[in-house]
Formats: structure tokens, sequence, C-alpha cells
């Protein structure tokens, strides 16, 4: 994910709140926001599948130290990135959500499939 470009008028602040047009024009393939929010629907077939998912994203979010809200429904697990502080969408959130699209890629079938979908 590449930074937001530069403004002159505002300092760089990856903490910032983003504006909706800023979230929506920079936002990680499958991600969607909605009312402040940028969140994405990872499908399972098992719930146990959706379960362990959850446990990677937890562990990865513990080493970025950026923490979404993880909704676990029998097929398929939510995560919504959202920056508290900020009162919105934040380039944190952002980087998380692509950091979170390449851990599902590494670990697909070919290395490009998302989670629980299943490779063409």
């Amino acid at each position: 994910m590449q930074d937001m470009a530069y403004d002159p008028r505002i300092s760089y602040d990856p903490t910032r709140k983003l504006t909706d047009g800023d979230v929506l024009q920079a936002k990680p393939d499958g991600w969607w926001g909605d009312s402040g929010k940028l969140y994405r629907d990872f499908p399972f077939q098992h719930f146990m599948e959706g379960v362990d998912f959850a446990v990677r994203v937890a562990q990865q979010a513990e080493e970025r130290g950026h923490h979404p809200d993880i909704h676990i429904h029998y097929h398929y697990v939510r995560v919504n990135y959202y920056t508290h502080d900020a009162g919105g969408v934040t380039q944190r959130d952002l980087d998380a959500a692509q950091a979170l699209n390449d851990l599902v890629a590494a670990e697909a079938p070919g290395g490009n499939t998302p989670a629980g979908e299943p490779s063409a």
C-alpha cells in the first residue's frame, strides 16, 4: 500500500482520520468502507476454520500493535478496522487491512486465493 499523497496544507500523520473519499480511493481489494469503518468478510466452509483464521488475525494484530474488531459467524469472519482515537479510518487501518490481505494470499493454495474460498 502506498502512502497517501503529501498535502502541504497538513502534516502527514498515519493516525489522522481519513475522509470517506480517501478511504474509498485507497482501500485494499476486497475491503469496504461503511459508517466510518473499514471491513471485509472472509468466507469459510466450517465454523472452526473461521475460528482458526480469527486467531491468526489476532496474532498479526498483536505483532502490528493495531487491533481490529473480529466477528466470528458460522460461515464467515468479519474484520473491522477503525482507529478509536481518531474517530474513524486512518492510514494505519488501511495498512493493517493490506497486511491481512497479504497474510491471506500467502496462506492460500497457490498463494493468491483468499482463505476459505475455493481456488479456480
